[in-house]
């Protein structure tokens, strides 16, 4: 049984994980276990940009007021504050890694930026249509090559080790459990410091634009080891997701809208107006329901996204990337309509946490997607999310730095001595499928409460079969990200179930109306 020990252990490898190591790395023996390669995550597949106050006619009070308008009323006005205002620094910090940001000599700001929906002013920076590939390569060079950061790739994170695993008074992490995917064993990997940056929950529903390492992982680690989560209802469906049979997961930028792209029916006509004033522009929980509406009136298999009527080159140089992964699959988007549907994106709720990434669990912090900070609210703002990843990798490493490291007790071996090999495993694929299939149906764009109460029945019986398994048998990569989805399942129902109003992404026919009062939605273990 191996043991690694490290002062910080971080799980994940996108913008918010990378962000904290390279923050620590000067001072602290840093480890970074994730469950595929660096380049897997979610961030890399970010297209669009990040949010940030960088021209002279933008300020910081109208990407705050533009923040707490898209939250519905439920982001923390101070978090919200804390993060906006560190924005121009963040991305200055990038600009000195090395990230290659698009260029526009005629800005004043020496770089091209775009708008997004439920922004007021061109704030989003932005490497062409493909930001996050170029921060996280960027980001991935200067980690390997750093002597203090040790790197686990083919890890995946089996469960925290905290005090009570330890039969000992506390609230104390001192690490975790992982099984090396390459040589089928458990590690033991024991940290003064741990950090969650696992994350999103995309691959709870049966169409997302998130990458198959989705699986909600953080939240339910955090939620096992006795973290509060919170407003886990709040799922944003991003309005366009290629509609493909050969395209998957394949998102279709927001900027593409920003840069007057149209959403249209079959027969050319537009339909955005009809529900909001600011149309295309409106933020994604609005033009979400919109598509839905749509095609559910009509019976479409999707609706059109139309550049069309921009110049070629313009479309070429702008959207490069899904100019040419649209043309791969035959569709010309300099001549053609993009087919689009929504699908599962972002989850705005998480484990819950303070300023400086902590959560209830002393030496355990979240950043990223797996977290819930307060910036969000009930509908996250367009390119908020790597802001966020930025301010709050960096806020948990400083705080991490202000603490004493000291010598952790000794962990004991994971014990596999009442497990056997798993006889099918067809059981898995099984349940993993009925899974997001009945999320999306029951727990989607849409609710109400006969829906919810059908899926907490179903997530009640799969429970019982995966505990079982997860009892009886050696682990196994597939078995460990459905037990984590499912318990994530229950988690985002359990939120809904509790909320009585439709408020930002979380839309009840049951409770369409909005309480008077805007209150989070917190779980207890």
């Amino acid at each position: 049984m191996m043991t690694h020990s490290f002062e910080v252990l971080i799980v994940g490898s996108g913008l918010a994980g990378l962000t904290t190591a390279l923050h620590l790395a000067e001072q602290r023996r840093v480890g970074i276990i994730t469950k595929r390669k660096l380049l897997d995550g979610a961030s890399d597949w970010a297209q669009g940009g990040i949010a940030a106050v960088l021209a002279a006619d933008d300020s910081i009070e109208a990407h705050v007021q533009d923040t707490l308008i898209a939250g519905a009323g439920l982001c923390d006005e101070t978090v919200t504050r804390h993060v906006v205002t560190r924005g121009r620094e963040m991305i200055q910090w990038l600009i000195d890694q090395g990230v290659p940001f698009t260029r526009d000599a005629a800005q004043e700001t020496g770089f091209h930026l775009t708008r997004e929906g439920g922004h007021s002013q061109r704030r989003v920076i932005h490497a062409a249509d493909a930001t996050g590939h170029a921060v996280q390569t960027t980001l991935v060079e200067r980690v390997k090559s750093h002597p203090n950061i040790t790197l686990l790739e083919e890890h995946i994170a089996i469960d925290l080790i905290t005090d009570a695993k330890l039969n000992q008074a506390g609230r104390r992490c001192y690490g975790l459990y992982a099984l090396d995917k390459l040589n089928g064993h458990v590690v033991t990997l024991a940290a003064n410091f741990t950090v969650l940056a696992s994350g999103g929950t995309g691959k709870v529903y049966l169409y997302t634009t998130n990458p198959d390492v989705a699986t909600g992982d953080g939240v339910a680690m955090g939620w096992r080891a006795g973290c509060r989560v919170a407003n886990m209802e709040f799922i944003q469906f991003h309005p366009t997701c290629l509609y493909h049979p050969h395209a998957k997961s394949f998102l279709i930028t927001e900027a593409v809208r920003g840069e007057g792209g149209l959403l249209k029916l079959p027969d050319g006509t537009r339909f955005m107006p009809e529900h909001d004033v600011r149309a295309e522009l409106a933020p994604r929980d609005v033009v979400a329901r919109a598509i839905d509406f749509e095609m559910k009136k009509r019976g479409l298999d999707c609706v059109y996204l139309d550049i069309s009527h921009q110049p070629a080159a313009f479309v070429r140089e702008h959207f490069p990337t899904i100019y040419e992964r649209c043309l791969a699959l035959g569709i010309d988007i300099t001549r053609q309509p993009i087919p689009v549907v929504p699908a599962a994106h972002y989850s705005c709720g998480g484990v819950l946490t303070d300023l400086q990434a902590r959560t209830a669990l002393d030496g355990l912090y979240a950043v990223g997607e797996v977290a819930c900070t307060g910036l969000h609210g009930a509908n996250r703002l367009a390119s908020n999310s790597l802001l966020e990843c930025l301010v709050f990798g960096r806020a948990a490493a400083q705080d991490i730095l202000t603490r004493q490291v000291t010598v952790a007790p000794a962990l004991p071996a994971w014990d596999e001595s009442r497990v056997t090999d798993a006889d099918e495993e067809i059981v898995i694929s099984h349940n993993w499928d009925e899974l997001r299939r009945f999320m999306w149906d029951y727990v989607g764009i849409v609710r109400t409460n006969k829906r919810l109460e059908r899926a907490l029945r179903r997530i009640e019986l799969l429970n019982e079969e995966i505990n079982e398994y997860y009892r009886n048998f050696r682990i196994s990569n597939d078995l460990l990200e459905l037990r984590n989805l499912v318990l994530t399942a229950e988690l985002i129902v359990r939120c809904a179930v509790a909320r009585h109003e439709s408020r930002g992404l979380h839309f009840s026919r049951d409770y369409p109306n909005l309480l008077p009062r805007a209150e989070n939605t917190v779980l207890t273990p």
